[in-house]
């Protein structure tokens, strides 16, 4: 096994751009009743962090057939730490209440490629 920081030095020593997020991936652990009664809540909570700059993405998964929604969710954060991280997780209003648990992994990014078509007349841009 090869220590993070190690891999991280390497990636970068290649070229690659070694970006360093964290993922929580929140799945249902209470009533399906508190998952929906604590929506409003972690959607103001993930907004607050998306205008602060600490959300990067956020969404629901499906099952593994991609058919059926089973109400767990991914979430991408932007942190100095993997105890920054574990705390934005934790303050979700959907773990504080218990109406999901999470795991939390560090993750780095180092291929890929990402479109932003911003129309500079009617503001609106388009992620692809």
């Amino acid at each position: 096994m090869v220590a993070w920081n190690e891999y991280k030095e390497t990636a970068r020593g290649r070229g690659a751009l070694a970006l360093e997020l964290y993922v929580v991936e929140s799945t249902p652990s209470g009533a399906p009743e508190a998952v929906k009664e604590t929506l409003p809540d972690h959607l103001g909570y993930q907004r607050d962090l998306e205008e602060r700059g600490i959300l990067v993405l956020a969404g629901p998964l499906s099952d593994p057939t991609g058919e059926d929604m089973v109400g767990a969710g991914l979430i991408i954060y932007r942190a100095k730490s993997m105890d920054e991280a574990r705390s934005l997780a934790e303050n979700d209003p959907m773990h504080s209440v218990g109406a999901r648990s999470f795991t939390l992994r560090k993750w780095l990014v180092n291929e890929g490629s990402l479109s932003i078509n911003v129309g500079l007349s009617t503001g609106r841009a388009i992620l692809s």
